[in-house]
């Protein structure tokens, strides 16, 4: 339910519009920006009241474009390039959450 501090953003190979990976864009893992931090502030209660512990916000300059949640994609390379370990931590949340209803 927090944002992981980074992103990658998907830049087009050139003579591309599209920055997909699949499209032939490039990942840049970098950190996320204060508008991120504001989006996710403001889009979070929402998602996390439908029980959506874990989605993807697409965003584009300072507008949120879409919301992943059924295929959040780029975990990996993140992973490769900060450390960050999100899966590992999406799994211990998961538990929790798992626990708390089991105890429930």
């Amino acid at each position: 339910g927090e944002p992981v501090p980074f992103c990658l953003a998907r830049l087009p190979m050139a003579g591309e519009n599209r920055g997909n990976l699949a499209a032939g864009g490039s990942g840049v893992v970098q950190p996320l920006s204060d508008r991120d931090y504001w989006i996710a502030e403001r889009v979070g209660p929402a998602l996390r009241e439908k029980g959506l512990l874990f989605v993807g916000l697409d965003i584009i300059g300072d507008y949120l474009t879409e919301i992943n949640v059924t295929s959040p994609t780029c975990m990996r390379e993140i992973d490769r390039a900060e450390h960050t370990q999100i899966a590992e931590k999406l799994i211990a949340c998961i538990e929790r959450k798992v626990s708390s209803a089991s105890a429930g």
